[in-house]
């Protein structure tokens, strides 16, 4: 069993959060909700008073927050997480955040002789609660071996993405990949149904053919063929078109550092932009149908 803070309680971490004390860890956690907060309380976990209480006295400090501006708000500076930690602590910041954020905190984290992860995960709020996320980890060797243990007792796919900051640019490029592919997947689909081709027929042939993907075969965009996709709950958001967007954005962000050209992640942000213009960013993200079918 270890010590372990836990900061950020939201539709991803309280779940996380969950499965750490039901693996029999003994938790620490802090939100600015409260009602977050006295939810993990009711479950087993202890009340920190604030995010620097919740980084004392523990082996592993586990994050999850909106943006970078926030993981270098709470990390850095005279009062942040890395100025109240003992030395040897070991952060997971799970945040899903802009890759220069991520090296930087890092990088102050190991100056100040702690231990420090980035590890994004995939999966959505199902995942998070069944404890089968992906991780995708950025770090050091020794660091990942540490983390490790805990990081399956939320996870079912581990991955040692490389260095600091790789664990973001992993999450960045496979978001952006399914950002475009569910885009590509609804068209085929408005396009097959405009010119009199049955969703399940469609399905059933591309799903097993050269159109096939995970947009297509776990998450498709229609209602029926796949009775586990949001599509069959009038798209209630496990993953939702705002979280999308965000991803996106972070894809262009590191496209112009990386002086790599994303033209199709680029138009695929304009699109869930026009969804979030519509006010509708909070439906599932394989709403974008919705759209190209016009009806947002």
């Amino acid at each position: 069993m270890s010590a372990i803070g836990f900061i950020g309680l939201g539709n991803m971490g309280g779940p996380m959060a969950r499965n750490l004390l039901k693996a029999g860890h003994a938790l620490k956690v802090f939100d600015l909700s409260a009602t977050a907060v006295d939810g993990l309380v009711e479950a087993g976990a202890a009340k920190a008073a604030s995010a620097s209480d919740a980084a004392a006295d523990v082996e592993f400090v586990v994050t999850m927050l909106p943006a970078g501006e926030h993981v270098r708000s709470v990390y850095l500076g005279t009062s942040g997480l890395l100025a109240s930690a003992a030395k040897g602590t070991l952060f997971i910041d799970s945040s899903t955040i802009d890759i220069p954020s991520a090296r930087e905190t890092i990088a102050a984290a190991e100056k100040a002789g702690m231990m420090m992860l980035d590890a994004p995960v995939s999966g959505g709020v199902g995942g998070a609660e069944a404890g089968t996320l992906t991780f995708m980890v950025g770090g050091a060797d020794d660091a990942f071996a540490k983390a490790k243990p805990i990081l399956e007792k939320m996870g079912k796919n581990i991955f040692h993405a490389g260095a600091a900051g790789n664990g973001q640019v992993a999450k960045v490029c496979n978001n952006m990949i399914l950002g475009i592919s569910m885009i590509g997947v609804s068209e085929a689909f408005v396009l097959g149904e405009k010119l009199g081709l049955d969703a399940q027929t469609l399905f059933d042939i591309s799903s097993t053919a050269s159109g096939q993907c995970w947009s297509m075969t776990s998450y498709c965009p229609v209602p029926g063929p796949v009775p586990a996709s949001p599509a069959n709950r009038n798209y209630k958001p496990g993953f939702t078109a705002g979280m999308m967007l965000k991803d996106l954005r972070l894809a262009q962000d590191a496209s112009k550092t990386a002086r790599s050209p994303i033209p199709l992640g680029a138009q695929a942000a304009q699109l869930y932009a026009l969804m979030e213009a519509a006010g509708e960013e909070n439906i599932d993200f394989s709403g974008v149908i919705r759209l190209i079918r016009g009806e947002i």
